[in-house]
């Protein structure tokens, strides 16, 4: 899948390590291993965790992308790594899937085709998840003997419910794009050669939005989930967003019956 943009901030970890493209408000983060599943190696995750920063520092980036090359999308860690005596944890795994999760822009998993193990959590990371009918996933933990970190159980509960998420976990069940969407998996579901121009049109659409606003409610959003939201720290970005020239170009954009020109301020 060909979303990338000609501004490259990639890791020189190797050739096949996850790059970074930022174009005006829109970031994509590639994975560039097909040819091992795009399984994420400690040092992909390294990389991964340099791309969030860098997303996150640059302030007009409202949106980011995943997309992947290849059949699948993303097989989860390289769990071979962890015959090395020097390798992370798949801790060190939940830990950098976190930060894709409180990641300052929108972000958009473009999932092409399989998601297993520790891919499927970084589908789950992401605000939307739009899926192709050749998506499918599993979760192979119980199968493989490795208990599962906190925040991917977390997030297999608050965007599928209990329920399906011990379905998945405690049964290693393989299902289809269908299913994934049926269940919360996904939040939407094209054909193969629609998920482009979708995840286009919907990067494009989320970053005319209000800056202060789009950015604010996401991660308050989040912060509901987790039981950690400052009520009184949402009541002042409340009333900043009011004070905003934002809020004032938005309401005569509205009175004027034309696109609004928000500029984060």
């Amino acid at each position: 899948m060909n979303l990338a943009s000609p501004t490259s901030h990639a890791v020189a970890a190797g050739d096949t390590a996850p790059s970074l493209t930022i174009h005006g408000r829109i970031a994509t983060i590639a994975l560039r291993n097909p040819g091992r599943s795009n399984r994420l190696s400690p040092s992909d995750l390294d990389a991964l965790r340099q791309h969030v920063r860098t997303v996150d520092a640059a302030s007009e980036v409202l949106v980011l992308r995943l997309v992947a090359s290849g059949k699948y999308f993303c097989s989860g860690y390289d769990i071979s790594s962890l015959a090395s005596s020097d390798a992370p944890s798949s801790l060190y795994f939940g830990e950098t899937i976190d930060l894709i999760e409180a990641a300052r822009p929108v972000t958009i998993a473009a999932v092409s085709g399989g998601a297993y193990g520790g891919g499927t959590d970084l589908c789950l990371a992401c605000d939307f998840r739009i899926g192709t009918t050749q998506a499918n996933m599993f979760m192979p933990a119980a199968r493989l003997g490795l208990h599962f970190y906190p925040g991917g159980m977390r997030r297999y509960v608050s965007r599928m419910g209990l329920n399906q998420a011990k379905r998945l976990f405690l049964t290693a069940d393989k299902i289809g794009a269908d299913e994934m969407l049926r269940i919360g998996f996904l939040t939407e579901l094209v054909e193969p050669d629609e998920l482009a121009p979708r995840v286009e049109a919907l990067s494009l659409q989320l970053a005319k939005m209000a800056p202060l606003a789009l950015t604010g409610i996401k991660q308050d959003l989040n912060r509901l989930v987790l039981g950690t939201l400052d009520i009184e720290a949402n009541a002042q970005a409340v009333r900043r967003s009011e004070a905003s020239e934002d809020m004032k170009e938005g309401a005569l954009a509205w009175k004027e019956k034309r696109a609004p020109n928000f500029r984060g301020c």
